[in-house]
């Protein structure tokens, strides 16, 4: 019995709560409309193809705002919730195609803003990331001259810094022990002819002046001779051990200079065209925060890096203090701006779509039109424009894309009105390739029909009753007049020989 009672109730509650919404939707707006009066305005007011100077108080129909072709005989509601909007009978017709035109509560109402189309050079920068590296221009490769054994190694690990002329290794080597008897052997004799070969020798073997006048000055061979730095700087890639033994020509370590230092940097194949050689360079270190290096573009690679499109460049920076070390991480900022002057457009203006570029056009009392642009080098504010627009042109930099899509759809209705246009019946020539009598049809290959744009092609056409079909044979020349028909297809209604000796009809 208590569940039927719940049951029961349920329903009464189920038919209230209807009859409720039922009258609301009935006399909710008649209600409003009578409580608000002259302060209520229809939803679609702030819509812009909504247009209400029409030479008729009737609509033709009703659209949706976001989606023209749904059209309705009265009002109600888009399949995306959105009150429809009314069309009038001459709707711009007066407007040139693809331009639309909008009340300034409107222009409002959807916070359409414009800005004017300028002559001036592009201000540009680009952001990238470098990183620190010797100055190849300034490694120093040291090598062994002579075969022997080093004694003693002065350096000895990567990174120990050395001064210019300081101690490298000690080497024992039979060679220089022999180059230095003969260098003696030279100096006794008083031949200076020979002194002076056996000094270049010692010399080309790496032997260093002040060993070498310390052997004169003794008159006796220094047993391991001592080889120095060429240059300061740090030791890297150092690739022998005290002790070990070495040959002419291997290469032991090289010595890199701390100052000036190299940042390379990489920006994209698209920003190659911003980027010229001196262009100034601010330069930021994340393990140095606060302080900036500047520089200029010193070199741009000719090679594009194949696997990530990108292109090198070069900046030679002053380290006495030798802050930026090898491999650290930098960002840099390369300013970019163009030396031309050259038409600019707000960034925000240009819509890009698959095949082309458009801006909408302010043209004036609250008329717009999309039109066509070519652009060309880009920075975070505007875009050069190359073809399109002329300086003091007025274009849309928000709002336009509903504006755009409404000016381009008009702009195709144009068109599609301009065809439908056309006459409503042609003459063509064509020879007659097949009759089907029986069916009142007849193939035809046409030549081009210009009212129509149509090429020449075949086709078949359904012949008028009217016209003896019985007359028509296969291969003749003949002149023909057609028309489509209220079922869709093509209709021939008067055929003419093509040497006009008569009409059949």
């Amino acid at each position: 019995m208590n569940a039927l009672l719940k049951i029961i109730g349920v329903t009464i509650l189920v038919i209230i709560g209807g009859l409720s919404i039922g009258f609301g939707i009935t006399w909710g707006p008649e209600l409003s409309s009578r409580l608000m009066g002259e302060f209520s305005t229809p939803a679609s007011a702030d819509m812009p193809i909504a247009q209400s100077d029409s030479a008729s108080d009737e609509p033709l129909y009703w659209v949706a705002p976001m989606d023209p072709n749904y059209r309705r005989e009265g009002p109600g509601k888009s399949p995306m919730g959105m009150d429809l909007v009314p069309v009038y009978e001459n709707a711009g017709a007066d407007l040139p195609a693809g331009t639309v035109q909008i009340s300034p509560e409107v222009v409002n109402n959807l916070g359409v803003r414009t800005a004017r189309v300028e002559q001036g050079t592009l201000s540009d920068s680009i952001e990238t990331i470098g990183y620190v590296g010797f100055d190849e221009r300034q490694l120093e490769e040291v090598h062994a001259r002579v075969a022997g054994w080093l004694r003693r190694l002065h350096v000895r690990a990567d990174g120990d810094p050395v001064e210019q002329y300081g101690r490298l290794y000690d080497i024992y080597s039979p060679e220089l022990i022999s180059a230095q008897e003969e260098f003696l052997v030279a100096i006794r004799a008083g031949d200076s002819v020979l002194v002076n070969a056996s000094k270049d020798k010692l010399t080309s073997l790496g032997v260093s002046n002040g060993t070498i006048e310390r052997v004169r000055n003794s008159g006796s061979v220094i047993p391991q001779v001592r080889v120095y730095a060429p240059q300061a700087g740090v030791v890297d890639s150092l690739s022998v051990g005290q002790g070990a033994y070495v040959t002419p020509g291997q290469r032991l370590m090289r010595i890199a200079p701390m100052d000036p230092i190299w940042i390379e940097g990489e920006v994209f194949e698209s920003q190659l065209a911003k980027l010229r050689t001196g262009a100034a360079v601010e330069i930021q270190a994340d393990a140095v925060p606060g302080r900036r290096w500047s520089g200029t573009v010193d070199y741009i690679y000719p090679v594009l890096d194949s696997a990530t499109r990108t292109a090198r460049l070069r900046v030679v920076l002053d380290n006495a203090d030798g802050a930026l070390l090898p491999n650290m991480y930098t960002r840099l900022t390369i300013a970019a701006d163009s030396s031309e002057s050259t038409l600019l457009v707000d960034r925000d203006a240009v819509l890009r779509t698959g095949s082309m570029e458009r801006v909408v056009l302010a043209t004036g009392e609250g008329r717009f039109k999309s039109v066509a642009v070519t652009t060309g080098r880009r920075s975070r504010e505007q875009v050069q424009i190359i073809e399109g627009l002329e300086s003091g042109d007025e274009v849309v930099i928000s709002a336009q894309f509903l504006i755009d899509s409404e000016s381009s759809i008009s702009s195709d209705f144009r068109r599609m009105s301009e065809l439908e246009a056309a006459p409503e019946s042609v003459w063509a020539t064509g020879v007659v390739d097949e009759v089907y009598a029986s069916e009142g049809i007849a193939a035809i290959t046409h030549e081009p029909v210009p009212e129509w744009d149509w090429p020449g092609m075949s086709m078949e056409f359904s012949v008028d009753q009217s016209i003896d079909i019985e007359q028509l044979s296969d291969g003749q020349p003949i002149r023909f007049r057609m028309h489509k028909s209220t079922t869709g297809d093509y209709q021939i209604d008067a055929i003419e020989p093509a040497a006009n000796d008569g009409v059949i009809q």
